[in-house]
């Protein structure tokens, strides 16, 4: 519908609204005809009229003419006179004869005679109205009594239009009036349905329980496509009367989500005309499509609550802070907008349903930030918290972290990212989530280490504004980190988040794993820890991997085993004519594996039975691990993944070289992989 047209329907229900409060004089009200022949010569066709026809007024009957006529000047707003007949004494006919007359009112459109009313149905001027009005809009309003009735009219109107559907517990009240009168207004725009059957009203999720109240829905049937899909509803939440249903059928044809590109000071909706808050969520070019979707979601929890729009920083310069993504603008004359920072939809929601929640929050806001001034004067000095994730949201909750080195990936530049850079690193978080906050702080300083490393690219991807992505990469907690290689599979990080660790990770996985060697000299210089230039400032223990032709089967779990370790340790590959001879240097025969510590002087061989492919990789981890090591934040995982028992020595400080050498003697002896023996600085 046009805008120009809605504008003359709200001017047309405003009028009827103050209709009965108008004085107009003049005015006809009940109309007299001398006798029924005069009546029916003067009815004009599609015109609709009530009339009842008495030879006399008797006593009994002066209530009834007394609503009757009361509900004339209502009845005339739309259309409808209201008649009295008199009929001679020698009239016996069908409207006077005695068992009719004043037992009976009769409602025609033109000379066609639509519906019988007995006068006790019309008691008072709301049954008089809602009855006759009922009886018109035959069409415009359907009567259900079961559910099945009603999902057959929903899925008719799938697509095509919208329902109202209404709850009444008894015909004739004023809220069964209310529903016809909007309905003589609205019922050739929407369809409306009406019922009094309470069971029908349970099943349709209202929560009152014997049905004493009556209820109304807006079904958003146009939107449902899809003929399995139900409509969605928006109860109304106000009583039912003319002036609330008209201002609930008005939200519901506002549109879902504004956009806006103006001062919001100077914005105006039907919102804030009907006294109803405007939420603006606050947009950028990058972040458009996800807040889209969030506009969305919101809108349809706070539809018939308060307006939403969506506010671009691109294109109105808001003088604001940074990190505020939501806006709030009151109905009240002379309000500020309110500028906050909510952490997820649900405090959107409960913003709008609580007025006392905008003052809160900005008082925590204000507090937080004096608080924040008075540890910073006082605290400058003070160690870091222990717990690292607290440590970094209190300190990093309000501060800009420098994340110029990383690259934002959106739905529209994340493949063709992918292609820029040998190995692009990506960061899936949420902002909203504590161990985000803190690993986007190690992330920041790893960035800042591997500035201007070659073939390496640092991203990340904000799974609440993109979580199609995040989805789509499998991405299934937060935080994750993944390292894409052109025409590789992904490598998912699954160690600590320490910025050493991820450094590491990092630059591991820019060499293959395992790396293969093509000649013996390539080999032993692997062993002497001469790396390839990626990896010129790492130091690790080197493991190289000896296979001949005769063990391929071996060799290609060890090569499956590399790529599970890719990023988390070094590992070389040879198998070469000459590999037995290369084996049998260090006293094993292929296939085997070769350990060098401490820069190749010193070279363990270890025999590689027939094994799967995860026995390879645990064996790789436990090989690669100390025999006696001292259990610390970073390295517990890795003796973990190991699933053994624990036999931990408690130390009080650093341990003696008595308690070492008695606990290393203990460690070689026992059954290989038995457990782990270990100790623990208190």
């Amino acid at each position: 519908m046009s805008a120009q047209g809605d504008s003359r329907l709200s001017s047309f229900v405003f009028l009827l609204f103050c209709a009965s409060s108008i004085p107009r004089p003049g005015m006809a009200g009940l109309r007299h005809e001398p006798s029924p022949q005069h009546y029916f010569s003067g009815l004009e066709a599609g015109r609709a009229s009530l009339a009842f026809f008495t030879p006399h007024v008797s006593p009994a009957a002066q209530p009834f003419l007394e609503q009757i006529e009361s509900s004339a000047e209502a009845l005339q707003d739309y259309g409808i006179s209201v008649v009295k007949v008199n009929c001679p004494k020698e009239d016996v006919s069908r409207y006077c004869g005695k068992e009719n007359a004043l037992r009976k009112a009769y409602l025609f459109r033109g000379n066609i005679l639509i519906r019988e009313f007995p006068t006790d149905a019309l008691f008072d001027v709301n049954s008089i109205v809602a009855n006759v009005l009922f009886a018109l809009l035959f069409n415009e309003v359907k009567y259900v009594e079961t559910l099945t009735d009603l999902q057959n009219i929903e899925n008719v109107l799938k697509g095509k239009s919208n329902m109202v559907f209404a709850y009444v517990p008894a015909t004739g009240t004023a809220e069964h009036r209310a529903v016809m009168e909007a309905a003589f207004v609205y019922g050739t725009i929407h369809q409306f349905v009406l019922t009094t059957e309470a069971a029908l009203l349970k099943a349709t999720g209202s929560d009152d329980p014997d049905g004493s109240s009556a209820w109304l829905l807006f079904c958003h049937c146009q939107r449902a496509t899809d003929p399995a899909q139900p409509c969605r509803r928006t109860a109304l939440a106000q009583p039912l009367t003319l002036l609330n249903i008209h201002r609930h059928l008005k939200l519901m044809g506002a549109p879902l989500v504004i956009e806006v590109a103006e001062d919001p000071e100077k914005v105006s909706t039907v919102h804030l005309q009907l006294g109803l808050p405007l939420v603006f969520i606050l947009t950028q070019r990058e972040t458009y499509e996800a807040d889209r979707r969030t506009a969305e979601f919101v809108a349809w929890q706070l539809l018939g609550k308060a307006g939403v729009a969506l506010l671009s920083r691109d294109l109105v310069d808001l003088n604001v802070l940074h990190r505020s993504n939501i806006a709030l603008k009151t109905p009240d004359e002379g309000m500020p907008i309110q500028y906050l920072v909510l952490e997820d939809t649900d405090e959107v929601v409960t913003l709008v349903e609580d007025k006392s929640k905008v003052k809160q929050i900005q008082e925590d806001e204000e507090k937080e930030e004096e608080e924040e001034d008075e540890d910073e004067k006082e605290n400058n000095n003070q160690d870091i918290q222990d717990d690292q994730v607290v440590e970094a949201v209190s300190r990093d909750k309000k501060r800009e972290l420098p994340l110029e080195q990383v690259l934002v990936l959106t739905e529209e530049t994340f493949h063709s990212s992918l292609s820029e850079a040998d190995r692009t690193v990506v960061l899936f978080y949420a902002s909203w989530e504590a161990v985000s906050l803190a690993v986007l702080r190690s992330y920041s300083e790893v960035a800042d280490h591997l500035k201007g490393t070659p073939g390496v690219l640092l991203s990340r991807v904000n799974c609440w504004d993109w979580p199609g992505i995040c989805t789509q990469e499998n991405v299934t907690q937060f935080p994750t980190i993944k390292i894409y290689g052109k025409g590789e599979k992904s490598v998912t990080y699954d160690g600590m988040w320490g910025t050493e660790e991820l450094t590491s990770f990092i630059i591991l996985s820019r060499v293959s794993c395992p790396l293969k060697l093509a000649t013996m000299d390539e080999a032993e210089g692997y062993l002497r820890g001469e790396f390839p230039p990626e990896l010129s400032s790492h130091h690790h223990t080197s493991l190289l991997g000896v296979f001949s032709t005769a063990t391929s089967e071996a060799r290609e779990a060890f090569e499956e085993a590399g790529n599970i370790l890719s990023g988390h340790v070094m590992m070389g590959m040879y198998f070469e004519d000459d590999g037995l001879a290369l084996s049998r240097k260090y006293s094993v025969s292929p296939p085997a594996l070769l350990l060098a510590r401490s820069g190749g002087q010193s070279v363990e061989g270890i025999a590689l039975p027939k094994q799967s492919v995860q026995d390879v990789v645990q064996m790789i981890r436990y090989e690669l691990m100390d025999i006696f090591p001292e259990i610390t934040v970073q390295n517990l995982p890795q003796y973990l993944q190991l699933t053994k028992p624990f036999l931990i020595l408690f130390s009080d400080g650093d341990i003696s070289q008595m308690e070492s050498k008695e606990m290393l003697k203990l460690a070689k002896r026992r059954p290989p992989q038995a457990f782990v023996a270990c100790w623990l600085n208190l």
